[in-house]
């Protein structure tokens, strides 16, 4: 019998219009309202999922590239994933729940008051996907920082939020025989002044029984130094072949060990967006369909990588490498890397074709394929390079969901991969009980 890993579920488009642009939005559900996550969340419990984690962008983007983003819902509009999930919480027993946080425009003090309290109310079900985002700091009256030093703020702010989850440290006494609540002198009433925040503590929330889990992207040198040192859990784009995720965990392994932690501190999940089909001949029908990208297909994928990028490729020219300073301090490593893999010499039209081909999971060159081929690729993940899980991607809308989970969920479980019940003790036991 193959050995458990961990799955959940990453809503790309955040808190914003499920299902637009696809005959899905055709099933009338409102994007704006709870039902639609409730009902999307339900199932993936039901499915053994760990925990959902919320994509989030406070900004739209810059003015350049406004009309690239909203004009297919890519980038926007887009509401708090954070006030999303006390809805998702009431809906669920089990699975955990990740909205997206940005550091660089979150107060430390008001964040870890927030997380505290929803720690409470959802039975430590709550995690943050922590993200170091630099161009929404003019919409809070911010200067805009370099990448690197925007994860030297977001460990600033990490660490104060830890420290204020603790700052109550033995104070809490709750002896009702004497109406005794608290010792005062026992509470870290600290003062910090720092790079880049000023704080004091202690928090006025109540002191946590476990810390909500921290999940952080992002695959740069300076990300997984993060990752290693900060996070439960480190999310990457999958590879295709065991291989390549033997070295990227080795290398957030590698970041664990020289911060002092154990590889088994945290969970490496590797995420990805399979088309699972009903037959190998449909997959070789879409792969092959998408062999000759026509022009439409191209500007199709030049619009979506404008968006994730907030920079507008459909002015550059199509027959020539992208230009050095294209993409500003703003847009991630692993975005860039997303579209340029190891060719950033090669025409941003080699680029886009590649992005607008498809290809077969069994041949290891694409996540085209049906359910038992992915559940190969899964259990070869596991057994090859020992990974830790799957994070699926995609709109948190029930067709989408019953498309991706219907066939799967069983492969997976016939293969002793996929957990059938969860233990007890909220987001942390289902990531690290097994």
């Amino acid at each position: 019998m193959a050995a458990l890993q961990h799955f959940g579920y990453f809503f790309s488009r955040g808190f914003g219009p499920q299902a637009w642009g696809r005959s899905d939005w055709d099933w009338g559900h409102d994007w704006t309202k709870p039902e639609l996550y409730q009902q999307s969340v339900r199932t993936l419990e039901h499915a053994g999922m760990d925990l959902v984690i919320a994509e989030d962008a406070v900004s739209l983007g810059d003015p350049a590239t406004l009309d690239l983003r909203i004009r297919q819902a890519y980038g926007g509009p887009k509401h708090d994933p954070l006030l999303l999930a006390p809805w998702l919480f009431a809906a669920t027993s089990h699975i955990g729940i990740a909205p997206t946080v940005n550091a660089g425009i979150t107060p430390p003090y008001l964040a870890a008051r927030q997380f505290a309290t929803l720690a409470h109310l959802s039975g430590d079900r709550l995690g943050i996907n922590v993200v170091t985002d630099t161009g929404s700091a003019r919409h809070v009256g911010l200067a805009p920082i370099p990448h690197d030093q925007a994860y030297d703020r977001a460990e600033e702010w990490l660490t104060l939020v830890r420290r204020l989850w603790h700052s109550w440290g033995s104070g809490y006494v709750g002896d009702a025989s004497d109406w005794t609540f608290a010792d005062g002198d026992a509470l870290d009433a600290f003062h910090h002044e720092g790079a880049h925040f000023t704080v004091d503590g202690p928090l006025n929330a109540l002191p946590l029984d476990t810390d909500p889990v921290v999940v952080s992207p992002g695959g740069s040198g300076r990300g997984l130094g993060f990752a290693g040192t900060h996070s439960d859990v480190q999310l990457a784009l999958a590879p295709l072949s065991a291989s390549a995720v033997r070295e990227y965990r080795s290398r957030v392994t590698d970041a664990a060990a020289s911060a002092g932690r154990s590889p088994s501190d945290l969970r490496v999940l590797f995420v990805l967006k399979p088309v699972i089909v009903s037959s190998s001949a449909e997959a070789d029908r879409l792969v092959e369909a998408s062999a000759h990208p026509t022009d439409a297909d191209l500007r199709a994928a030049a619009v979506a990588w404008s968006s994730d990028s907030e920079t507008d490729l459909l002015s550059l020219d199509l027959d020539a490498p992208i230009p050095a300073g294209t993409f500003g301090d703003h847009v991630s490593a692993g975005t860039v890397r997303g579209l340029v893999g190891d060719t950033p010499d090669a025409p941003l039209r080699e680029l886009l074709t590649r992005k607008a081909r498809l290809g077969r999971v069994s041949e290891r060159d694409g996540f085209v394929g049906t359910a038992e081929e992915f559940a190969d690729f899964i259990e070869e993940l596991g057994s090859d390079a020992d990974n830790d899980g799957i994070i699926f991607s995609g709109d948190l809308h029930p067709a989408q969901v019953h498309r991706m989970f219907g066939d799967l969920v069983p492969a997976l479980r016939r293969r002793g991969l996929l957990r059938r019940e969860y233990g007890a003790g909220g987001i942390r036991a289902n990531l690290f009980d097994f």
